[in-house]
């Protein structure tokens, strides 16, 4: 019997400039050239909401301030491009993952589970 997997996302509340709060959810996070960039999505409870989001990548990169880790806008284009690139790679490299049966058919999603 296959034991189910509990999936806990990593939730992260973000005060914007104007003091709104929102919840996000942290798909992924990487360093590149000694910077430490994160990849959120607006986390949503119903699923109603979640439906009528736009599915928008947030790109935020960390920066400190004494002891306190804030997560910032990057301002620069060329800078925001490269990073938004890197994560969206990685993230489509970890869905595609999850498509692969496991055998070596070469079908994705084939459902053989590796029989042939």
């Amino acid at each position: 019997m296959a034991e189910e997997m509990d999936y806990t996302p990593d939730l992260y509340t973000l005060v914007d400039e104007e003091g709104k709060e929102q919840t996000f959810e942290m798909l992924d996070a990487m360093d590149v050239d000694g910077e430490h960039y994160y990849a959120l999505v607006p986390y949503y409870e119903n699923e109603d909401d979640l439906a009528n989001d736009d599915g928008e990548l947030i790109i935020l990169k960390s920066q400190m301030e004494g002891d306190d880790e804030i997560l910032a806008s990057i301002d620069d284009e060329e800078e925001f491009e490269r990073i938004g690139q890197m994560f969206m790679e990685r993230i489509k490299a970890m869905f595609d993952e999850d498509d692969e049966c496991g055998c070596d058919c070469g079908e994705d999603g084939c459902g053989c589970n590796g029989c042939h």
